[in-house]
């Protein structure tokens, strides 16, 4: 499932458009069949690209479920085949998916390229180039951690919450941090390997927010 984090670091230029190949081709034939890890976005257009309810659902659709066409997407996330095929196809264009492979008779499923984002953005960063990085960041994540909450309203019978508070110096913060990212990431194989999952496993997101008590 998808996670973001906006952490001020070195930036460093993603291509915006690059050349998505057919499934099918030498280059296509080549690739990991299982997606790498999280994707660290740098560049606004692409961020912009993924500030979209249906464009996160169907990431949100293909991470939980696998490869996916847009008929069977829009049963899904409750969108016209033709609005998830229009939006498969802005996702290739800004390499968050591609297409899976050949399938029986016309069928065209999409998978995506990496499992889970994260985003780079400085708010300090006062340059023209830096603001519009943090304010596509911000958009982003708000339309994102929007998402994530209403889910946990509509499971909060079934949800978990904690909150507690952290008096710990920055490095302390990085390394708790650290240990909760690999907390997290324990199970992460699953996501893309069905036959790693428990019998009786299932999707289960969690989101872990942290920020100055101010």
């Amino acid at each position: 499932m998808p996670q973001s984090e906006e952490p001020a670091e070195r930036a460093l230029r993603a291509p915006a458009e690059p050349e998505v190949r057919p499934a099918g081709t030498d280059e296509a034939d080549e690739r990991v069949s299982a997606p790498e890890g999280p994707r660290r976005l740098t560049d606004p257009a692409s961020m912009r690209a993924l500030s979209h309810p249906v464009r996160l659902a169907l990431i949100e659709a293909l991470s939980v479920q696998g490869p996916l066409t847009a008929t069977q997407a829009g049963q899904l996330i409750g969108e016209s085949p033709t609005t998830c095929s229009f939006h498969f196809r802005q996702l290739a264009k800004y390499g968050f998916v591609e297409e899976a492979g050949p399938m029986p008779g016309r069928s065209r499923p999409w998978r995506v390229t990496r499992l889970g984002w994260s985003m780079e953005s400085d708010p300090d960063d006062e340059t023209s180039d830096g603001r519009e990085r943090d304010l596509a960041a911000r958009h982003l994540g708000d339309l994102a951690l929007e998402r994530q909450l209403e889910r946990h309203r509509t499971h909060r019978r079934k949800s978990e919450r904690t909150h507690t508070i952290w008096w710990v110096t920055p490095d302390e913060a990085d390394e708790l941090q650290g240990e909760i990212d690999k907390l997290v990431m324990r199970y992460r194989d699953r996501l893309h390997d069905p036959a790693a999952r428990p019998a009786d496993a299932g999707p289960v997101e969690v989101v872990i927010l942290t920020h100055p008590f101010a």
